[in-house]
């Protein structure tokens, strides 16, 4: 019996240009299809341009922010110091000789060899407070180039309490520079040969020449050379970076620190007493006889001075004079007695710039300044130092 047509399977489609398309099997993978005509394809969707960016609508640039350093301290000690940390009053000054300013700071800094060199001066609490000029003066100089190169740091204090402190302590740089630079082929042949001898009478004779002039200046001036006088401290440094021969010489109080192993060490040379017979005058008899009866009587009288041997000066400061050989690590510090001073009467201050000092890397300019203006309360003269990293 035939299938009745709705059991019958459908008949297979005609198209109307051939015959017949065979069924396709069940399992038969289908075929992928043609692509479309892009010629009879329907148009795409116009996406419209982004509207344009603002500032505000940016995203902000990724900054990578160092870590934040502790601050340098403001003061050490117990308490506070009497006078404010920045300067007040600025000194008086002459409209046709304005050359005699002093700047409140100094700063200054250099890299040759083996060594990193922090210089700074700064007006001191009291200074800066009244109104005074600084009384300190600060001199660094290269003379020469390359290897055969001299570095001077020559620093000076004028007199307390007088009218030109600060133009006795700028000349008394002024002529150790001078002559530091006509002799420095001859001294950097010294240092670098290590004649420890020839130096220090060397540069005991260009200082005592440099403070003769400075009391030359004060006679023409008609000033009183005691008035008109500065203490004089000065480091010499070989450019070379196979020498690690440091020379300081000067006169005046001050001080010589090393910095090393992140203690400090007061290296300043002391001034040995004098011992021995006194040496009598040319000629002159003596006082006594062998047994010890004097030939005069003593009444406590002064002697008048002989009217042919000049009058009596007053006593000068010693010649101080001191080479060391640096290590690597090291830290030299001289400075002038406004921050001696503290550093030897308050050992927290001793303590913070070690800790800031002996770190692998010296400081910048800006930190230097920072560290060496750390106040005590009780010392509030100028500060004038150089310090110098040993690589």
């Amino acid at each position: 019996m035939p299938p009745s047509p709705a059991d019958a399977p459908p008949a297979p489609s005609r198209s109307a240009e051939g015959p017949p398309a065979p069924p396709r099997p069940a399992d038969a993978p289908s075929a992928p299809p043609r692509p479309a005509d892009p010629a009879f394809a329907p148009p795409l969707p116009v996406t419209p341009p982004p509207p344009p960016q603002t500032l505000s609508d940016q995203p902000a640039p990724r900054i990578e922010r160092p870590e934040p350093s502790p601050l340098p301290l403001g003061y050490v000690g117990s308490r506070p110091p009497t006078y404010d940390a920045e300067p007040i009053a600025l000194p008086a000054a002459d409209p046709d000789d304005l050359d005699d300013l002093v700047a409140d700071t100094v700063l200054d800094g250099a890299r040759y060899g083996a060594c990193t060199l922090r210089a700074v001066s700064v007006r001191g609490d009291s200074a800066r407070y009244r109104g005074e000029p600084r009384r300190d003066s600060l001199l660094t100089a290269r003379f020469g180039t390359g290897e055969h190169a001299l570095l001077l740091v020559a620093m000076a204090t004028g007199a307390r309490a007088t009218q030109g402190a600060h133009r006795a302590a700028a000349e008394a740089c002024h002529w150790i520079g001078r002559a530091v630079g006509r002799s420095h082929a001859r001294l950097v042949a010294d240092i670098r040969d290590g004649r420890r001898g020839d130096l220090k009478s060397g540069l005991h004779r260009l200082t005592d020449r440099s403070l003769g002039k400075l009391r030359a200046s004060a006679a023409e001036q008609g000033v009183d050379p005691q008035e008109y006088a500065a203490g004089l401290r000065c480091l010499l440094l070989s450019a070379d970076p196979e020498c690690r021969t440091r020379v300081f010489f000067g006169v005046g109080p001050g001080g010589l620190f090393r910095l090393r192993d992140g203690e400090w060490q007061d290296i300043e040379p002391q001034v040995a007493e004098i011992k021995g017979e006194p040496v009598m005058g040319f000629g002159s008899p003596p006082s006594e006889t062998p047994e010890g009866d004097r030939f005069t009587m003593d009444l406590g009288i002064p002697t008048p001075p002989s009217p042919y041997e000049p009058a009596p000066e007053p006593p000068r400061e010693p010649f101080r004079f001191r080479t060391s050989v640096a290590r690597p690590g090291d830290t030299l510090l001289l400075c002038s007695g406004g921050l001696a001073d503290p550093l030897r009467g308050e050992p927290e201050l001793g303590d913070y710039l070690a800790e800031r000092w002996s770190r692998p890397d010296p400081p910048g300019l800006a930190a230097f300044l920072a560290d060496s203006q750390v106040r005590v309360k009780g010392y509030a003269d100028d500060r004038t130092a150089a310090a110098v990293w040993e690589a």
